[in-house]
């Protein structure tokens, strides 16, 4: 297992793909916190970063698809598939290490943004006005989330040997698990089953980790979903096999 997780991180680290997805996330997120006027915390004037964690996750729907569109199509598209699979280790510990090599990119994208909160906390009157129980609770929000979206993308990658596919599917999936059963609570008929429909969501989930509060509930729930994404890959890659 370790061979195929530490293959499979380098492979992304020896490629540009990886260099310029991150490089572009991170380009991204800076402009809407800093410069944009709809965004910028500096026309905001409060110390905190809920702006940034509210866009963040949008972000995550073209990044991740982008790191996680490669596991399993590449693998078909140049004919190495077969090769891996014959290897002696288990569909899950190919599965799970496709699965973590993506995930620590996901993390590697985030440390830079660390800068972020401790610029804001210097910015801050006085200084070190920060909330730093919801920042924390924020991250750990975002890396769960990223778990869910990553184990969405090894799916997707699954699904075809096609990566531009792998990449719609996985962006459309992860946009629809984000947002929704929001916007189906909404809808006027459904409107007494509002709240039971929210928590099927991971948006109503991740609202909560970003306040602060560590709800054993909801961290069950991410790794629940991530887990179903998982069995649903090895589902469809034991299936063709």
């Amino acid at each position: 297992m370790y061979a195929v997780f530490k293959r499979e991180l380098f492979s992304f680290l020896s490629s540009m793909v990886a260099y310029i997805t991150i490089g572009i996330f991170l380009l991204i997120s800076g402009l809407l916190l800093w410069f944009f006027p709809d965004t910028s915390i500096l026309d905001y004037g409060y110390a905190e970063m809920d702006g940034f964690f509210s866009l963040v996750p949008y972000l995550f729907m073209f990044l991740i698809p982008a790191i996680t569109m490669r596991s399993f199509a590449e693998e078909r598209r140049e004919g190495t598939y077969e090769l891996l699979i014959t290897r002696p280790v288990s569909l899950w510990q190919i599965i799970i290490a496709k699965f973590l090599a993506c995930l620590v990119l996901v993390f590697f994208a985030l440390i830079p943004t660390l800068v972020y909160s401790y610029s804001i906390s210097k910015l801050g009157f006085p200084e070190g006005n920060i909330d730093s129980g919801a920042v924390t609770g924020s991250y750990i929000g975002l890396f769960f989330l990223g778990a869910i979206f990553t184990s969405i993308g090894i799916f997707a990658s699954a699904l075809t040997k096609n990566q531009v596919i792998a990449f719609v599917i996985c962006a459309a999936l992860c946009a629809f698990v984000f947002l929704g059963f929001e916007y189906t609570s909404q809808v006027a008929f459904l409107q007494h089953f509002q709240s039971t429909i929210s928590s099927f969501g991971i948006s109503a989930h991740y609202s909560s980790m970003s306040r602060g509060v560590l709800d054993t509930r909801d961290l069950l729930y991410f790794i629940s979903f991530t887990l179903l994404f998982l069995l649903f890959t090895r589902l469809i890659i034991g299936g063709k096999r």
